[in-house]
């Protein structure tokens, strides 16, 4: 089942299958780690729910919803 990051709860888990976007933001999207292929698990949600922190390859990430609704990914049960 694929579905896009943004779509996840906390403490939820799924492999990376495709970063979307224009040129500028796929580039700084893998260039902070989120390649295909890479477990993904959202870990909290901001207040007011955006941005959302995420951990992936051992370290903690901040995205904005906007930028998670670029990554699709495949869940793991």
């Amino acid at each position: 089942m694929n579905k896009f990051l943004s779509d996840l709860r906390a403490g939820e888990k799924g492999i990376v299958k495709k970063v979307m976007g224009n040129s500028l933001i796929k580039r700084r999207i893998v260039d902070m780690g989120v390649v295909s292929g890479s477990v993904v698990e959202v870990q909290k949600f901001a207040p007011l729910g955006d941005p959302m922190e995420v951990k992936i390859k051992g370290f903690n990430l901040s995205l904005r919803k906007a930028e998670a609704e670029m990554i699709e990914i495949e869940i793991i049960l």
